[in-house]
């Protein structure tokens, strides 16, 4: 072993080249290595807790035991460089690039259009690439757990789905060719109709895959590898040292001589707590090249599996082991095998070990219930030798420890053969379906003696339901040597409900959801055992069909995607209309695509890391920031007395510290900024920063405490149309009702990033911002640092998603950037970590909404009343017109006379909230719709037809006395009706429901009329230039900024129309505040209308300067125009501007015209509920959408799925989590749960209404950015619809509350089944809850 601080070399390849590192620190990441030192920026930082797939690469080693080499995909945010000696590492520049060649998979994900804002796609493409190195013809199954790991907030998922299903052996039956008229949608496979109808993308145009062609793996590894001698390798780094022994013996005396030090071989677990918790461990311990840590014995009882081994791995090898044994010997293997694919991604299951799964001995591990139960054992080696130690109740001593000695090493681990009449079963509940933790997990074995229905012996561990994995020993002696019948169960029932007490204000709360869970898995256990001894003939009988629990469906389908042909008479040149690819798409696949922190450093770049309050309503006593200006790297701290300008912001008469000077109003609040010279220090730098504080009285976090107090943000808005109060008087029934709305994360995939650069005279400078309105933030700088706006430019070049979240917070941290970099006089970038991010830059608003309803026994809604509150959080932020969106959007499509609506943002101590995608009609709808579906309930109707009846019809004024027509709202309802079979499927899920006690599907319709355009008209201006270059090529900037949403696509094709050019001549670079000044956001669904205009503009400006040129040479090119123009001396250069339409709205008289035209649409959605566990599937969607005349259908349809999916996810999934001193718990994904792949439709159906055209916008096109999200709400009133089928089995009718979002917890509880009913509620206000119910 290497001796001194002197560390030993490291080599290994990246891409086909040899990379040797002198000085690896055992801290660097494989991430931060290639992005930061090998400037390979294609790999991009999501999270840096291996929760977003972002960072995927592809790792490949040789195995010199059986001469082969495996692939396997890793997230380069938890590969520490150290472990990489000998292995090659492939990145997405690895396998194609627009300089060389594109790589199919490339290719594919970017023509079928799963490319967006793109800042997920080099993950997703190496998710798959990795995917295709081991299988290269992969099943659909294949495919989906590969992509399991991978999130994306743009496409909905459905699109790089379609794309990487063309690899697909089974892709031959069907079509994919982006319109899934296969056999599967009933369509033979030479029905006609295919060819007629348009397609997104045509699969014949791809390249073919050619597993030839591919990087080989170095022989100089594999020599390296060969090797006979390998050495032990030691790494020092700053404050850590690694060393990675190469026998068990040395590993054992490591150990003895340090036993504290962690042993690392996935670091799935030591990683993170490294980076988000702070923990520090002077030396790591990586046994990754000890070969007795890998090794599989066979024994006549059972396998021996290394330690060491991967859990894909050791599923691997179960699964080989299955088929070779009698289906007796295998049930735990099995067992395994199940819960081993629900464990993590394949990118963590890829590295992470069975030791270390063992050992880290998480409450909710999802391995150890089940090797506990199935009566498994390790063996340890140490010091005093080898010993044998079964894993049982004993060996879980506590919170993440077990009962193994500090010293000792699992060597290996036993999972023995079943023995007849033996059953193993898992079963799990989590907040997603996949690569999700789990809330409560469970492993149970019962055993019978032959032809006997006496148990003989039992065992049933829980995970999630205390401090470690416990074993229900009392229910399980309830159980043993007793008949398995109704009675013995009966009674365990009640001893489990006894044995497993969860505290009221037990860590991760949902207590009710736990408990209820810990029975229902019982019971689930039962159905299955009593399933078994039918088919052995111990018990005659029958258990009837309607008993049974068979899992969710979870094959997705190929969708449709409708749209029209562009007119007969439309040139072939002409690219408006058509399924064009965005623009970028290819740059996103092959990594090439530039986001803000990709830009190469400049010299002397500093990094810029924030500090913020830990105190939710404090007086700030002190700041000490003496420590972090010692520590190493650290160049200076930044507070507020820094500002040499304005500092605090003014937003509605309301002021916003950039800086908390003297005291702080929510935990997040920034407080200073520490710059030093490399991410890791600035971290360090922060986290030395030592704020005193002193509690002020009374923090307010709900809504019902600032009600309380009256603690809200001036002025509260009202809006009446009728009399509601004579009307109430006049009704057949009054109702009185309500629903509460969780709020959401943005979870953009590229977090807050910005760079400001002095040019180095006369305070000018440089910004390179992830922003959506680039004037803002320019603006906001020059106000900060006292400066003109002359001597400041903002430059967008693209964001990796944006969702709204990214216009008032970005300005807000740019100029403190800005404040750095005046103050150093050097570059100074700051890009936030996702848990930062989450912290401080809030999300969307929750909302609690009140309405009392008058109705008349037919179903017509007289009159109506609502109230709602949002949570405004600690700055006014854009809440108060987030309201006025509310309330002028609370008809949505129905025609009350009397309607009512008053709204009040809340003023409280959680950070401020802001603008997100839909802008508060998200949770105004939600409620009216809730309030229809009570009317329903009511009355004994179907909701389809309350809606139906109240609908908008024939000439139409809204409640602010605005005239428009619902003839294509109606188009839409009815068309989503036929489309969706909705009668024939309502039909079909009521019979499901009488067939099934413990499943159960809901069927909802749900119409939307979205008002588009900003109200304060100044916002809705534009401005573009347009260059003509001598050589005919043409560059246009305008004042939109480009997040995904395809406006640069759309510009280019605005452009080629009015020039009569092909796309390929014009280029947009980026938005900068110095080509197009003055701009307004790219935000309410109206960026394309704005900027289209302003573009159309300035290219008809020029079109109509070269018409001498055209006229005296008809036959001559583009470019000769052009060349003739420019010695002419005509100017070829013009700027386009856009007034926009004048809207306004006037409050005291309650009118106004604040929108400029609508967007309508219907969506239906059906779920598949298991009531036991809260669990759901959307089998199917349908969303009908009248956008006016598509300028490009493959983007617009992608923005409906991506906006549907969001709102699924706002709706059904995505919590906020407060503790009670108001401190967000869920800061990163692996607490916070955004939709993935399995949470994708199955059958996912999009329409664009035909025949449609909209005067007020460019093209007769239609903005559609923010109205679908509200749809996704049809599957929350579906998963409703369920809830109420299983209520009534327990006799319970009539309306019933289901607050937003409806996670398993909630829908499991909604549906009060006989288990759930069992469980004590405890009594709000005994006890102090985990978290906040915000």
């Amino acid at each position: 072993m290497s001796t001194g601080t002197e560390g030993d070399i490291l080599c290994f390849f990246i891409n086909g080249k040899k990379v040797t590192e002198n000085h690896a620190d055992p801290e660097t990441m494989l991430l931060s290595f290639l992005r930061q030192k090998l400037r390979l920026t294609g790999t991009k930082s999501g999270c840096g807790g291996g929760g977003c797939g972002a960072c995927t690469v592809m790792v490949s080693r040789y195995q010199p035991a059986t001469k082969t080499i495996i692939h396997f995909s890793a997230n380069a945010c938890l590969l520490p460089l150290c472990q990489l000696h000998g292995a090659a590492i492939t990145t997405v520049e690895g396998i194609g690039s627009t300089k060389t060649r594109i790589h199919p998979v490339q290719e594919r994900i970017a023509k079928a259009h799963g490319s967006q804002c793109g800042f997920c796609t080099p993950g997703m493409v190496m998710a798959m690439y990795a995917l295709l190195r081991n299988k290269p013809q992969p099943s659909m199954e294949d495919i989906t757990n590969a992509l399991a790991g991978n999130l994306c907030r743009c496409t909905g998922y459905r699109p790089i789905v379609d794309g990487c299903r063309t690899f697909c052996q089974e892709a031959n039956c069907c079509r994919v060719s982006g319109n899934g008229n296969g056999c599967l949608n009933g369509g033979s496979p030479a029905d006609e109709a295919v060819h007629e109808s348009p397609q997104l993308f045509d699969k014949e145009e791809f390249l073919p895959l050619d597993p030839t062609q591919e990087l080989i793996f170095p022989p100089e590894l594999i020599l390296m590898t060969e090797k006979d001698n390998p050495q032990t390798l030691t790494f020092h780094g700053e404050r850590i040292s690694w060393v990675s022994p190469v026998s068990l013996e040395e590993l054992v005396q490591l150990k003895t001589r340090n036993p504290k030090a962690p042993l690392v071989m996935g670091n799935t677990n030591i990683g993170p707590d490294i980076k988000f918790k702070g923990v520090l461990h002077p030396l790591i311990i990586s046994p990754t090249r000890v070969k007795e840590l890998f090794e599989v014995t066979h024994t006549p009882k059972g396998v021996w599996l290394g330690a060491g081994c991967t859990l894909a791995e050791v599923r691997s090898l179960l699964e080989k082991k299955v088929p070779q044994f009698p289906e007796e010997k295998t049930e735990l293997f099995r067992a395994l095998i199940q819960q081993l694919g629900n464990l993590g991604s394949q990118q963590i299951r890829n590295v992470a070990s069975l030791g270390g799964q063992i050992i880290s001995a998480y409450p909710n591990s999802d391995l150890n219930p089940v090797l506990a139960a199935g009566k498994c054992k390790v063996s340890v080696i140490s010091n005093g030798g080898r010993r044998e130690v079964p894993l049982n109740q004993d060996f879980f001593v506590g919170f993440c420890k077990t009962a193994l000695k500090p010293e000792e090493v699992i060597v290996s681990v036993f999972i023995p053969f079943s023995r007849k009449g033996e059953f193993v079963r898992v079963f799990r509940q989590a907040p997603r379906k996949e690569t999700s933790f789990a809330t409560v997990t469970t492993g149970m074995r019962v055993f019978f003696c032959e032809g006997s229905r006496v148990v003989q012996d039992v065992s049933i561990y829980y995970g999630g339901m205390a401090a470690t994995t416990v074993s229900a020993t009392k229910t399980c002696a309830a159980i043993v040597t007793r008949p398995w019948d109704d009675e013995t169960l009966g009674r365990a029932y009640d001893v489990l409900l006894d044995e497993l007490v969860l505290p009221p204000s037990a860590p991760g709360g949902k207590v009710e959801f736990r408990r209820s869970l810990s029975l229902s898995f019982l019971f689930k256990f039962n159905l299955e055992v009593l399933q078994k001894l039918r088919e052995m003939n111990v018990i005659k009988d029958e258990l009837s069909e309607r008993m049974q629990i068979r899992p969710l469906p979870r094959d997705i389908q190929p969708g449709l995607q409708e749209f029209q042909h562009v007119s007969k008479g439309q040139s072939s040149q002409d690219p408006v209309g058509r399924p064009m690819m965005h623009r970028s798409a290819i740059s996103q696949a092959t990594g090439e695509a530039v986001y803000c922190d990709d830009m190469p450093t400049t010299d002397g770049e500093l990094f810029l890391s924030v500090v913020t309050s830990a105190r939710a309503h404090a007086k700030i006593t002190g700041l000490d920031v003496s420590e972090a200006l010692r520590l190493p790297g650290v160049v200076d701290v930044i507070t507020s007395k820094d500002i040499p300008g304005k500092k605090v912001q003014t937003m509605f008469g309301y002021p916003d510290e950039l800086l908390a000077q003297s005291e702080v109003s929510c935990i997040g609040q920034m407080v200073c900024a520490v710059v030093a010279d490399t991410r890791e220090h600035a971290k360090r730098g922060a986290a030395a920063v030592k704020i005193s504080y002193e509690d002020l009285p009374d923090p307010v976090f709900t809504i019902e405490e600032a009600v309380e107090k009256s603690s809200f943000y001036e002025p509260r808005r009202t809006l009446e149309r009728g009399n509601v109060s004579e009307a109430f008087k006049t009704v057949d029934q009054i109702y009185e009702g309500g629903i509460q709305m969780g709020g959401q994360e943005h979870f953009y995939m590229e977090t807050q990033s910005m760079l400001v650069v002095p040019v180095g005279e006369e305070t000018e400078f440089n910004l390179y911002v992830s922003t959506q309105w680039p004037t803002l933030t320019q603006d906001v700088v020059c106000e900060t640092l006292g400066i003109p706006s002359n001597r400041v430019t903002c430059h967008v070049k693209r964001i990796g998603g944006a969702f709204g979240g990214k216009l008032s917070k970005t300005s807000i941290l740019a100029s403190i950037t800005a404040v750095a970099a005046w103050k150093t006089n050097r570059a100074v970038r700051c890009v936030l970590e996702r848990g930062e991010d989450m912290l401080i830059t809030g999300g969307r608003h929750p909302v609690l909404g009140k309405y009392k309803v008058g109705l008349m026994k037919d179903g017509r809604i007289v009159a109506a009343d609502f109230q709602y509150y949002s949570n405004a959080g600690n700055t006014v932020d854009e809440s108060l017109p987030v309201v006025e969106k509310m309330i002028l959007h609370m008809d949505t499509a129905y025609n009350i006379p009397n309607l009512r609506g008053s709204g009040a943002a809340c003023r409280t101590n959680l950070p401020s909230n802001t603008a997100f995608r839909g802008f508060g009609v998200p949770q105004s709808l939600l409620i009216v719709e809730n309030m229809i579906e009570d009317v329903a309930m009511l009355l004994g109707r179907p909701a389809d037809q309350i809606r139906d009846i109240n609908m908008y019809k024939g000439p139409s004024v809204t409640h602010y006395k605005f005239e428009f027509s619902p003839e294509n709202l109606l188009r839409c309802w009815d068309e989503c009706k036929i489309k969706a079979e909705f009668s024939a499927r309502r039909r079909a899920a009521d019979q499901f429901n009488q067939q099934n006690r413990w499943k159960k599907r809901g069927v909802s319709i749900i119409p939307i009329k979205y008002g588009v355009a900003f109200a304060d008209s100044f916002l809705n201006q534009a401005a573009a230039l347009v260059h003509i270059y001598k050589d005919g090529s043409v560059l246009v900037t305008h004042a939109g900024t480009e997040m995904g949403q395809g406006i640069h696509t759309k510009m280019q094709q605005v452009a080629s129309r009015e020039l009569h050019i092909p796309p390929s001549k014009i280029y947009i670079s980026e938005t900068s505040t110095n080509t197009v000044p003055n701009t307004c956001p790219s935000a309410a669904s109206f960026g394309t209308d704005a900027n289209g205009m302003a573009v159309l503009n300035a290219c008809q400006t020029l079109y109509q300067r070269l018409k001498p040129m055209r006229e005296r040479n008809p036959k001559g090119s583009w470019e000769k125009w052009v060349n003739d123009a420019f010695f002419e001396k005509i100017s070829l250069s013009a700027t386009g501007f856009y007034r926009g339409p004048d809207l306004y709205f006037d409050w005291d008289k309650m009118e106004g015209l604040p929108y400029a035209y609508f967007v309508y649409g219907a969506c239906c959605s059906e779920v598949e509920l298991d009531c036991l566990t809260g669990d759901y599937r959307t089998l199917r969607t349908d969303i009908v959408v009248d956008i006016g005349r598509s300028l490009n259908p493959s983007v617009d349809i992608g923005q409906i799925e991506g906006a549907f999916m969001q709102g699924l996810g706002l709706y059904t999934m995505e919590e906020l989590k407060f503790s009670p001193s108001g401190l967000l718990y869920t800061r990163g994904p692996s607490q916070y749960k955004i939709p993935a792949v399995c949470d994708v439709p199955l059958r996912f159906n999009v329409h664009l209404l035909s025949d449609t055209d909209n005067p007020h916008a460019i093209y007769s096109s239609k903005g559609i950015g923010e109205p679908v999200l509200f749809l996704g709400s049809s599957v929350f009133f579906a998963i409703k619809d369920a809830a109420a089928a299983a209520r009534s089995e327990s006799g319970l009718v009539g309306p019933f509350t289901l607050n937003s979002p409806a996670t398993p917890e909630r829908a499991c509880l909604a549906c009060s089944s006989p288990f759930t009913q069992k469980i004590p509620a405890s009594k709000p206000g005994s006890f102090k809850p985990w978290a906040l119910d915000i």
